[in-house]
């Protein structure tokens, strides 16, 4: 039998901090520490409200008792390798600024890719109604429809927590033209319900894969990261279910990893879709396929 102590957990771990540190000291603990510069600066940014200027021009100001303990406690949970995207609670995604939990993936610059190549497929579709499965924080579903406002954008996913924190996004960044739907991939959509674009960031790393034990990957949700086979198995079911959601000439579209590629560029051909592509993301790796729909 574990013990389990009832005694909480102090919020200044080991008396890291001193009672009142300057905004100075404070960094400089958490630089001797371990943590870097501009990670610690994050955080304390966080907790105090103050630019990274204000950070410099103020460094003699004292943190009171709470903003201390409240840096405290971020540096404990970051030094454990926790992701700075969870600690304070928002990161960027093509230009704009979207909040982040532990329900959700924490977005990355590779999924621009999925974005620009969607707008990209729909520059001419005059009011295009638009699909984004498995919208996790909903950095696709925002992003196409702040830049096209014309369009009627479909959000889903399987998870309420995930949803919530996309419906937070969207109206933090006034993206009115969303609706949003739990659903398991196509299973809850409208009978009948057609799209001229379908994308998709789905989870696609294999059980299994080292890579998530290390890293960020460990504190996000797994159920979002891997599709508890292969890695490919939801993909397939993306494609296998997109022949009858999208309207005739539409596109579907997936992110997938990196080694993927030709797998995903088989299932569409085989599944009757032309055009099919595969673009690279900023490293030079193979990260999002796709193809349309003749008609």
């Amino acid at each position: 039998m574990v013990e389990v102590s009832s005694k909480p957990m102090s919020p200044n771990p080991q008396g890291a901090l001193p009672p009142a540190p300057t905004l100075r000291e404070a960094l400089t603990l958490a630089a001797i520490a371990g943590l870097p510069v501009l990670e610690a600066r994050m955080l304390l940014s966080h907790v105090t409200g103050f630019t990274r200027t204000q950070l410099i021009t103020r460094d003699n100001d004292h943190l009171d008792a709470p903003k201390r303990d409240a840096f405290a406690t971020l540096l404990a949970r970051r030094l454990t390798g926790e992701p700075m995207a969870y600690l304070i609670g928002e990161r960027e995604f093509f230009g704009r600024t979207f909040r982040v939990t532990p329900d959700v993936l924490i977005p990355r610059p590779d999924t621009e890719v999925a974005a620009e190549a969607s707008l990209a497929r729909i520059a001419d579709v005059k009011a295009p109604r638009v699909l984004d499965m498995g919208t996790g924080s909903g950095i696709l579903a925002v992003t196409i429809a702040r830049e096209r406002p014309d369009a009627e954008v479909w959000a889903t996913d399987i998870s309420r927590g995930a949803l919530m924190v996309a419906e937070d996004n969207a109206r933090a960044l006034q993206a009115e033209n969303i609706r949003f739907l739990v659903s398991d991939w196509y299973e809850d959509l409208p009978v009948g319900l057609c799209f001229n674009l379908i994308v998709s960031n789905p989870p696609y790393i294999a059980e299994g894969d080292p890579h998530l034990v290390e890293g960020d990957l460990r504190f996000e949700p797994i159920d979002a990261l891997t599709d508890h086979e292969d890695g490919l198995s939801d993909l397939a079911t993306i494609v296998a279910g997109a022949t009858a959601r999208l309207l005739p000439g539409g596109w579907l579209l997936m992110e997938h990893g990196y080694d993927q590629g030709a797998a995903m560029r088989a299932q569409l051909a085989e599944a009757g879709f032309v055009e099919v592509f595969t673009t690279r993301d900023l490293a030079g790796l193979e990260r999002c396929s796709g193809g349309r729909l003749p008609g």
